[in-house]
């Protein structure tokens, strides 16, 4: 039995109204700009509150710290909610960090993107013989920036080892050269995204026939 209760935004009672911050109606989540402030000047919301944001513990306690910095620090720096390293904890997890595959072509275009893929055999599934085409690794390029990585996703043994690794790469403006220039430790999960060199586009067979 799976039971996905998620949260409720308490909002409609707290005299939100009485000063004038709008509420998405829908969910009782508080639109803000980019920098936590609601419609009212003086008002701002961070964490699981904000509407369109990710409902995560990190993201709010970053936000929370950039907001305080701005307000009384004389700072300037944004909270980035694009490249944010989380992992769904499953017994064969996922991880991803950046923009999926499908927002990533709203916002870029499918025609300035590469995308590339493989599965792949985890060392430790090797002896009890597992399907050796169950993990999956992706990083999705924009061609119109040096191919920077804007998107990486991985599921299989320890992805969010493997993804909050690769977070700080990406927020210092990883490229798929500089990954192909990376020496892999082997064998490793996280080797594989040194070796990607199959493209969605390509249609090419990503199946693996073994370690």
């Amino acid at each position: 039995v799976l039971i996905a209760i998620g949260r409720d935004a308490c909002t409609r009672n707290i005299g939100l109204q009485t000063i004038g911050v709008k509420i998405n109606e829908k969910n009782g989540k508080v639109p803000v700009n980019d920098e936590e402030q609601t419609n009212v000047p003086y008002v701002y919301a961070i964490g699981d509150i904000l509407d369109g944001k990710l409902e995560l513990t990190p993201v709010a306690i970053q936000a929370g710290r950039l907001l305080a910095q701005r307000l009384y620090g004389g700072s300037s720096k944004k909270c980035d909610y694009i490249n944010v390293p989380t992992t769904v904890f499953t017994p064969l997890e996922y991880g991803s960090c950046g923009y999926p595959e499908e927002k990533a072509i709203d916002e870029y275009g499918e025609q300035n993107l590469e995308v590339y893929h493989t599965l792949f055999w985890p060392l430790e599934w090797t002896v009890p013989g597992r399907d050796n085409n169950t993990c999956y690794a992706k990083i999705i390029c924009n061609k119109q920036d040096n191919n920077r990585v804007i998107g990486l996703h991985v599921l299989g043994p320890n992805a969010g080892e493997v993804t909050q690794g690769f977070a700080a790469a990406i927020k210092c403006g990883l490229t798929k050269e500089l990954l192909d220039e990376t020496i892999g430790i082997h064998p490793t999960c996280a080797e594989v995204f040194t070796t990607m060199d199959i493209t969605k586009s390509s249609g090419q067979d990503i199946t693996q026939k073994g370690c």
